[in-house]
């Protein structure tokens, strides 16, 4: 009688994987972007990164003490905010631009509405969007790559014709391992994609949301672009469609948890990013697609979710 097998109620848990593990996998793949913007903008890159990662993990360990709750700034979610956050922000940003992001991002954005795993929308998106609203001179300065570091237009701008700076756009190979000018994390498309790479193969991902997104943004821009494939390319590599795609869009706590969900959640990502791009005044259009979708996802898990054995109307 000793051995006796003990059957507790569901959920029954099948898996080793923890919040940690996850999270740690997060920031080893964005390790070669972080190398990646360093290199490109220098120490002004370095200084955004240190103080976003800072920030965000000293507010979340003083909010959660606040409000009597156990600190988890070990479990590194507060880390991979802040250095997603940086990732969206120019280098020429001062020092204080990336830690009241974080502190919006940790506070308001996750926080507020019970933590990791409640958050409704991706909380570096929601930051980025708050700065960009609130400073967008110094969160649209942008530097051109290299110790020099002249003011420059973002390739999307450039093939937008939003900025007529009369620069040569860059080549699609300097696109590709991200010698242009943008936000610190996004410019290399290269870098990204290996770690994407390692996520899909860690099991952190799925590559349904990064691949539909992005193909979604490559055939509509072909066919509004007037089946142009340069047009498509730059549409892709150019921007932060494959940071959003990727390391955003994929969010547990914001996104369909349903396969059908996910479709629907990264399809609508692409359109919106795409109308965005080509029809609306700003250039850029994956964070706010994102976080539009973001809010759509309890209604999209609403209709998409299975029915459950023997249920009936």
């Amino acid at each position: 009688m000793e051995n006796r097998f003990i059957v507790s109620s569901s959920p029954h848990i099948r898996s080793y994987e923890s919040t940690g593990r996850i999270m740690r996998d997060v920031v080893i793949a964005l390790l070669p972007a972080t190398a990646a913007g360093i290199y490109y903008f220098g120490m002004g890159a370095l200084k955004v990164i240190i103080v976003s990662i800072v920030a965000a993990v000293a507010t979340e360990a003083i909010v959660q003490k606040l409000r009597n709750k156990p600190v988890t700034i070990n479990d590194w979610s507060a880390v991979v905010t802040g250095l997603l956050l940086a990732f969206n922000i120019p280098s020429t940003a001062p020092w204080w631009l990336p830690a009241i992001g974080a502190i919006f991002a940790i506070a308001i954005v996750k926080q507020a509405f019970g933590g990791i795993g409640h958050n409704f929308m991706n909380p570096a998106l929601a930051a980025r969007a708050f700065l960009l609203a609130s400073w967008p001179v110094q969160m649209t300065n942008w530097v051109s790559p290299g110790p020099d570091a002249v003011s420059t237009a973002t390739p999307l701008a450039l093939i937008q014709g939003v900025e007529a700076t009369g620069q040569q756009l860059p080549s699609i190979m300097d696109l590709f391992i991200g010698n242009v000018g943008g936000c610190i994390g996004e410019t290399s498309a290269l870098a990204l994609i290996l770690g994407g790479i390692y996520l899909v193969y860690r099991g952190v991902i799925t590559p349904r949301i990064p691949v539909i997104y992005i193909l979604t943004v490559a055939v509509l821009t072909l066919i509004f672009g007037g089946f142009d494939f340069q047009y498509m390319i730059y549409h892709i590599f150019a921007g932060g469609l494959m940071l959003g795609a990727i390391y955003m869009a994929t969010d547990y706590s914001s996104s369909p948890v349903t396969p059908k969900g996910q479709v629907i959640f990264a399809l609508g990502c692409g359109i919106i990013t795409t109308i965005i791009r080509m029809f609306g005044g700003y250039p850029e259009g994956v964070s706010y697609s994102i976080l539009l979708m973001n809010v759509a996802t309890p209604l999209i898990d609403k209709y998409t979710s299975p029915r459950i054995f023997g249920e009936v109307k």
